[in-house]
């Protein structure tokens, strides 16, 4: 059957409006009763997007959700930066039972070479991640970061006409006072399958949400020993789109942005819901300071 121009447009129409049903469907889904978390984050955790102040004619606004780990890549005590941009890595909590129980075969790990590249070729997991606000792996964080000043002070001090450790040294002061002041505080701390089980588990719904996310396995090499584990590549849902009435107050911290560590730009606070679907949303916004 031949279609005609006015066919044409009418299926079209047709198709548009069913995708916006299910997408409103699947919103009120989520934000159906109480939240399943509800924090209180600020510019550490919130991104502003870069380019937006620069496309005054793009009616929309998003802020990317920033989080961070603790690498098994790291040694114990060193620092790693993982600055303000920073999200997905290898957790060091995230062991061999824990990715069996995550659903990774990890019985070839016990054949070898080939076992081991069998292991690291399965097929990423979409998985159920728990991250917690300003809790004890920021804490973890924060004294890796004074542990590495007073390192590199130490140093400097004992090569007092060195540039190079003189550099170092300044620069390990900028990451603490990174760290300190804007360096997201929101760490992923837990994986699972069975979102009921984490919630029991982490009762606390202004501290730590759940969200999804998609984790590959990994071998990690550390002091000539192979250790596997996973890496979490992304959360479901990076992006947190900015409701139009809201979007004004975020307007006024967009003009200035952080250049240096003693430079920290806008601060703002957000309060983030997260419904049953595990979807974030920004529930409100104060005025930013």
């Amino acid at each position: 059957m031949k279609l005609t121009p006015w066919k044409t447009f009418a299926a079209g129409a047709l198709l548009i409006l069913l995708a916006n049903a299910v997408a409103l469907t699947g919103v009120y889904l989520n934000r159906s009763g109480e939240p399943d978390s509800r924090l209180t984050l600020s510019q550490r955790e919130l991104t502003l997007p870069w380019g937006w102040g620069m496309a005054k004619e793009n009616s929309g606004m998003a802020l990317r959700l920033n989080w961070r780990i603790i690498d098994a890549g790291a040694s114990a005590g060193e620092y790693f930066d993982g600055g303000f941009g920073f999200s997905g890595g290898t957790p060091e909590w995230l062991d061999t039972a824990r990715m069996a129980a995550l659903g990774f075969d990890t019985a070839a790990l016990a054949e070898g070479n080939e076992g081991r590249r069998r292991f690291e070729r399965q097929l990423p997991r979409e998985i159920v991640l728990v991250l917690e606000l300003a809790g004890p792996a920021w804490q973890q964080a924060l004294e890796r970061a004074q542990q590495n000043a007073a390192r590199h002070e130490a140093a400097r001090l004992a090569n007092a006409d060195s540039k190079e450790f003189a550099a170092k040294a300044k620069r390990a002061q900028e990451l603490l006072k990174r760290e300190e002041t804007q360096n997201s505080r929101l760490f992923a701390i837990d994986a699972g399958l069975d979102r009921t089980a984490l919630r029991a588990k982490y009762p606390d719904r202004s501290r730590f949400l759940i969200l999804k996310a998609t984790l590959r396995p990994r071998l990690v090499v550390r002091d000539k020993t192979t250790r596997a584990t996973g890496y979490v590549t992304a959360l479901a849902v990076t992006q947190i789109n900015v409701p139009h009435a809201l979007r004004p107050l975020l307007e006024t911290a967009q003009g200035t942005r952080r250049r240096t560590a003693d430079d920290a730009g806008p601060h703002f606070e957000a309060t983030l819901a997260v419904g049953r679907r595990l979807e974030p949303w920004l529930e409100s916004v104060p005025a930013a300071r």
